[in-house]
């Protein structure tokens, strides 16, 4: 799944080209995604302005005058931005044609979303409740270490809680765990201060490096050019089961938590 570090890779391709063009037409092929997309939408945008595009957690808003595209890219979905009209790939749902430029959602999972609001943004039901960025200051040592008071739940499980933290997935938690040195089974509620401080460092850092290095390629995601991401390069810990602790030479292990794989050393992360 595109996860923070994809999803502003996808933003910072396409602002620049797209802040402050006209919206030509938009056009639905596919309306079945996790929510359909809304049949006014091709009306609601038409000959509109789009005088900004922001992120939150992992969607993608684009600002006009009458209200707010909301765009999330699911499990496997990627923006193509094109200044040329070519064929329809049938994983292609929606099209906007801005100014010069093509925007197409491509998603061959359909798990990827294209809503619309024309209220405050941050006020949908979709974005009210999302925690704090986590390359803000709002995350921080001391919020963390207070939201992980009295937690039952695994320190891994408690990250991914985007009412806790916006915009984190699999793979950047595994990488955080594991750079801070924190099992990802631990209770939450046993988390140190001093080990909060070393896991909100560890996540900056880890999101930080990603998106210079333009996101993550495991599966689909390419960023608004096609061109993939390159942080797979720099993984420690995720996929990397069977493999040598880069630290210890401890083989690296794998488990599940919930539908999905965790990594980590048995010797470096307690």
């Amino acid at each position: 799944m595109p996860e923070l570090p994809e999803v502003e890779t996808t933003r910072l391709g396409i602002v620049n080209h797209l802040k402050g063009q006209k919206i030509i037409q938009a056009s639905v092929y596919h309306a079945g995604l996790r929510w359909p997309v809304p049949s006014e939408l091709p009306s609601l945008v038409k000959n509109k302005i789009i005088h900004d595009i922001t992120r939150r957690g992992k969607y993608l808003l684009f600002h006009l005058k009458n209200g707010t595209i909301l765009i999330h890219l699911g499990m496997s979905g990627s923006l193509r931005l094109t200044d040329k009209k070519t064929g329809r790939d049938p994983y292609e749902h929606v099209e906007f044609r801005i100014g010069k430029y093509f925007l197409r959602l491509r998603d061959p999972r359909r798990f990827g979303a294209v809503l619309w609001t024309s209220d405050n943004p941050e006020l949908h039901p979709l974005l009210a409740k999302l925690g704090p960025e986590p390359l803000e200051s709002e995350f921080n040592t001391d919020y963390l270490y207070k939201k992980s008071r009295k937690r039952q739940c695994a320190i891994k499980d408690l990250l991914m809680n985007s009412q806790i933290v916006a915009g984190l997935g699999n793979i950047y938690v595994n990488e955080s765990l594991y750079v801070a040195g924190i099992r990802p089974t631990r209770t939450a509620g046993k988390l140190r201060c001093d080990e909060s401080d070393k896991l909100v460092k560890a996540i900056k850092k880890i999101l930080e490096k990603s998106l210079k290095a333009g996101g993550t390629t495991l599966r689909d995601f390419s960023g608004s050019s096609g061109e993939p991401g390159y942080f797979k390069q720099q993984l420690l810990i995720y996929g990397r089961d069977g493999e040598k602790c880069t630290k210890c030479k401890t083989k690296i292990k794998r488990i599940k938590q919930g539908q999905r794989s965790s990594f980590y050393c048995p010797t470096c992360q307690r």
